[in-house]
This record gives C-alpha cells, sequence and structure tokens, in this order.
C-alpha cells in the first residue's frame, strides 16, 4: 500500500509540475491576446496541446493506481476520492499529509489555470468584436449614401461618401 501511495503522490506532483506549465503558458497567451501576436499565440497553443497529452497519460496513471489502491482497501474504484483516501489515511500521518499537501498545490494550480484561462477567453471575445466592429465600419463606409452635390444642370454628380476605391488600403 504504501509504495501504491508514492506512486500516486509521485504522479499527481508531475500533474501539478505540467498544470504549472500551462499556467506560464496561459499567462504568455495573455501578452499575444492583448499585442495581437497571432504567430505567437499559435506557438503557445502548440506547446500547450504537448502539454495537454503528458497530462492525459499522468490521468490514466493515476487512474490506475487509484484502482489498485481501491482494491487494496477493499473500496469501490468509482466511489474512491483522493479525499476520502486522505481521510483512510490517519494511521499513516506522512502519507496523509504528503497527499494533502500535492492535493492541495493541485487544486491551487488549477484554480489559477482556471482563472487565466477565463481572462484569456474574455480578451479573445473583446478583440473579435472588435475585428467585427471594424469590419463592420468599412461595409458601412462602402455602401454609403451619394451625397447632395449637385452640378449646374442640376443633376447630382455621383460622388459618395466613404470609400471611393474598391480595395482594402493596408497603409490607412
Amino acid at each position: 500500500m504504501a509504495s501504491l501511495l508514492e506512486n500516486l503522490i509521485d504522479v499527481l506532483d508531475s500533474e501539478n509540475a505540467q498544470y504549472e506549465k500551462l499556467v506560464t503558458l496561459a499567462e504568455g497567451k495573455t501578452s499575444a491576446i492583448v499585442a495581437g501576436d497571432i504567430e505567437n499565440l499559435g506557438k503557445i497553443m502548440e506547446e500547450e496541446q504537448e502539454i495537454v497529452g503528458r497530462i492525459q497519460r499522468m490521468e490514466k496513471e493515476r487512474d490506475k493506481f487509484l484502482a489498485d489502491i481501491a482494491n487494496v482497501v477493499n473500496r469501490d474504484v468509482e466511489t474512491l476520492k483522493l479525499i476520502d483516501l486522505i481521510q483512510m489515511l490517519e494511521s499513516m500521518p506522512d502519507q496523509q499529509r504528503k497527499l494533502e499537501d500535492v492535493q492541495g498545490n493541485l487544486r491551487k494550480t488549477i484554480d489559477q489555470l482556471r482563472e487565466l484561462n477565463g481572462k484569456n477567453q474574455l480578451l479573445i471575445s473583446e478583440r473579435l468584436d472588435m475585428v467585427n466592429f471594424n469590419l463592420d465600419m468599412i461595409r458601412a463606409m462602402k455602401s454609403a449614401p451619394q451625397t447632395a452635390n449637385y452640378s449646374k444642370d442640376a443633376y447630382t454628380n455621383g460622388q459618395s461618401l466613404g470609400i471611393l476605391h474598391g480595395g482594402f488600403d493596408a497603409k490607412q
């Protein structure tokens, strides 16, 4: 049982380290979103995918260790939670403390990641709203009404408000 607990604690520590890397990447993503650095944002997302793959492998290991521990303590693997396991370890205070610490660190790191991801989602949404606003302005300028400029024969001269040429001018 002790070796299973040590293995579980090691996997949880490793998972926490990977989540901490995701936190660092999420902070970098915030800077990239604010700066509009699409290239850097793409690189960050690639790194995130690699880390998520590692975390998924670790979760499978964690589930395997929890299943083994559930068999040893004669509990249902589906209902055995980490908190339950911590409470069951009263006779092993060192293991209990280690498991509590790693569980607390993991929870704190995941909460920090959730907060950063929420902030990044909001920033992306605001950025997208700004792009849509700019596109709407460009469309509106192209479909602007004709001016009320009349020639000496009392006909309108056909000038319209807004953009007079057909393409997008990147220099503006």
